[in-house]
């Protein structure tokens, strides 16, 4: 266990043990988010961090993030609600949604957020009607191999459509200032950034042959966490990044936008075992947050790591969560130690795309969050 992982240990055993909260819930570990927002974007010249509020969209882990002078990028207009509600001033909040409600774009103009990301002609037409004048960015397609959450086919275009784009966005009386695309979330594969910006910069080429000059590059997110495996760093990763940057988008304001990067280290859910089943060769473990209320990515292949306070034999075990659906499985083939119907179960790294993806199906409550 690494240092910041023992020390952070620590301080949610002393937590549970002087609360009687009862789980399952989250926890935030404050000094780890810090570490992690202090981190992100000191590689990369001329660049602006914009957490990503989807990644986890708590109140209180956003007032935290906004006293750190964070910027923030949102896509509708609950999210937007609560930074209003925090008074985050609209020059730190962008919009890389390309395909955005009415209500919410509506919302955002009248809020004064300049920055609006978009990848079709229909957006074009909707953000000239109630957007006029706004800066825009076009967002390209780029592999997501690597990316255990690829976002390649929902959104994006292609070279010459991009370019066609922001001639057209210029056209209807938008600003054309940049270019986005997104390689993925939980990307451990820095090719897939290289291939990005490489595209971005034939894209930069064509449209300053049409007039079009490109002062904003948007990277997205994508920094990948530690799981149940070695990632790279985001030192490592920034440094290639940065190095590729400065050959072919120098003097060009960066802007990024991550998520999971700065928040999903920082959480350790808490949970209780509420059942144990051998059905056939299987071991079953039934714990009070599942695929619905809590662990969604794990259908996406998100698997986290499992800590018990048992010293029992270790066995595999399917772990499921409480709702009647057959569908709530979070993960088969986790060697534990057998531990004790209504002992805690934590699990690590789980700060990011937990409690927003979470629901009240089959009556059950979405997890609490306390920062610790």
């Amino acid at each position: 266990m690494t240092p910041f992982r023992a020390n952070m240990m620590d301080k949610v055993l002393n937590w549970i043990a002087s609360h009687d909260d009862e789980p399952p819930y989250l926890l935030i570990d404050r000094e780890v988010l810090q570490e992690k927002a202090s981190i992100i974007g000191k590689g990369i010249k001329n660049s602006k961090v914009f957490y990503a509020v989807k990644a986890n969209p708590d109140i209180d882990v956003l007032r935290f993030i906004n006293s750190l002078n964070m910027g923030f990028e949102i896509a509708s207009e609950g999210e937007l609600a609560i930074l209003e509600e925090l008074k985050v001033p609209p020059h730190r909040i962008i919009t890389s949604n390309p395909i955005k409600t009415f209500k919410f774009l509506k919302y955002a103009v009248q809020y004064g957020i300049d920055y609006f990301a978009f990848d079709s002609h229909a957006e074009v037409d909707k953000m000239a009607k109630y957007a006029p004048g706004k800066k825009v960015y076009v967002r390209l397609t780029v592999p997501n191999e690597g990316s255990e959450w690829p976002l390649s086919k929902k959104f994006g275009v292609e070279l010459e459509e991009a370019v066609e784009l922001l001639l057209y966005a210029k056209k209807k009386g938008l600003e054309p200032v940049g270019i986005t695309f997104h390689v993925g979330s939980q990307c451990s594969n820095i090719y897939n950034w290289y291939t990005a910006i490489d595209k971005a910069k034939q894209v930069k080429e064509m449209a300053q042959k049409e007039g079009i000059e490109i002062k904003m590059l948007n990277i997205g997110g994508g920094y990948p966490i530690e799981y149940i495996k070695k990632v790279p760093d985001v030192e490592t990763i920034e440094s290639k990044i940065d190095a590729i940057l400065q050959k072919n988008f120098p003097d060009t304001e960066i802007f990024i936008e991550p998520g999971r990067a700065v928040v999903g280290d920082a959480g350790i859910f808490v949970s209780k075992i509420i059942g144990k089943a051998k059905r056939g060769s299987e071991n079953w473990l039934y714990i009070d947050v599942g695929v619905f209320n809590g662990l969604m990515e794990s259908i996406g292949g998100i698997k986290y790591k499992y800590i018990v306070g048992s010293r029992g034999e270790e066995s595999e075990w399917t772990i499921a969560g409480p709702s009647c659906d057959s569908f709530d499985v979070i993960d088969k083939g986790v060697v534990l130690p057998e531990p004790d119907v209504g002992s805690l179960i934590l699990i690590l790294s789980a700060g990011a795309y937990t409690i927003s993806y979470a629901s009240e199906f089959n009556g059950f409550s979405i997890p609490k969050t306390f920062l610790i």
